[in-house]
């Protein structure tokens, strides 16, 4: 599933460039990277190991319509509010975490806690989606001045394909089946087969104008996934109220944007 929403974004891209450049738009282009902290059902809410330890990396392509400045012309756009303040975010990206359980719970020698500190975990996420960034400050002042800060903030949405692995230092059976492993909150809780959900994506960040055609980016994401899966765990959360939260993550990361002529 990932290598085709990778050829979608693609000939998104390529479609972009040729037809909407017609209507008087510009394009950049770039790269993202940085850690991910994975909020899910491995672990204790609002425990500080939890948040710490399950940890990972995120990597992504990403393209802009800039409606400020006109290829075709090599000029700005006509002088809008919106022109001068908001670019379209397009991107594909994936980040991989490892779960593991900590807090409380993995205290002590009883079964319960021996199978939750034998338990560990992964998943991988690949997303592809758009965002709409709005820049408070001026954009074509920011492009024309080398040196200046451009912070902005965003909302958009993400399509994801996620698939999860987990596996047990105990015996030799599998989690989800085997009674001798498996946390009993996890019974009738486990599904490793992947799937693909919606999320909701929010980010606050800054640009750094290195030259006329380039900038830095450092951009603080969170995302909320529509499915209780993306970990492979989903406990009952009418009995175990501490997993009724979906997935959700925090992506802190740096990047680099190139202007196309």
């Amino acid at each position: 599933m990932p290598k085709y929403l990778i050829m979608s974004f693609l000939m998104a891209l390529g479609f972009s460039n040729k037809a909407l450049s017609q209507f008087g738009f510009s394009h950049e282009i770039g790269a993202i990277v940085g850690p991910v902290a994975m909020m899910s059902d491995y672990g204790e809410r609002y425990d500080l190991s939890t948040n710490a330890g399950n940890t990972g990396f995120g990597v992504g392509i990403i393209h802009y319509l800039n409606f400020a400045y006109r290829a075709e012309c090599n000029c700005y756009a006509p002088e809008t509010y919106f022109n001068d303040h908001f670019k379209l975010r397009s991107e594909l990206s994936f980040n991989k975490t490892k779960l593991e359980h900590y807090g409380e719970w993995t205290e002590g020698n009883g079964v319960f806690a021996q199978q939750l500190k034998a338990m560990h975990g992964e998943t991988s996420v690949t997303n592809i989606g758009m965002q709409l960034e709005y820049f408070p400050f001026s954009i074509r002042e920011f492009s024309a001045t080398p040196g200046k800060l451009a912070p902005f903030v965003s909302l958009g949405g993400q399509f994801s394909f996620y698939k999860p692995k987990a596996y047990s230092d105990l015996g030799s059976g599998e989690l989800g089946e085997d009674p001798i492993i498996t946390p009993v909150k996890y019974f009738d809780a486990f599904d490793q087969d992947g799937g693909t959900t919606w999320s909701v994506v929010g980010s606050i960040g800054t640009r750094y104008k290195l030259t006329i055609l380039s900038d830095l980016m450092i951009d603080l994401r969170w995302q909320y996934y529509f499915s209780n899966w993306v970990d492979g765990l989903n406990p009952n959360p009418d009995v175990y109220k501490e997993n009724k939260a979906n997935e959700w993550l925090v992506w802190l990361n740096v990047g680099y944007i190139y202007y196309l002529d």
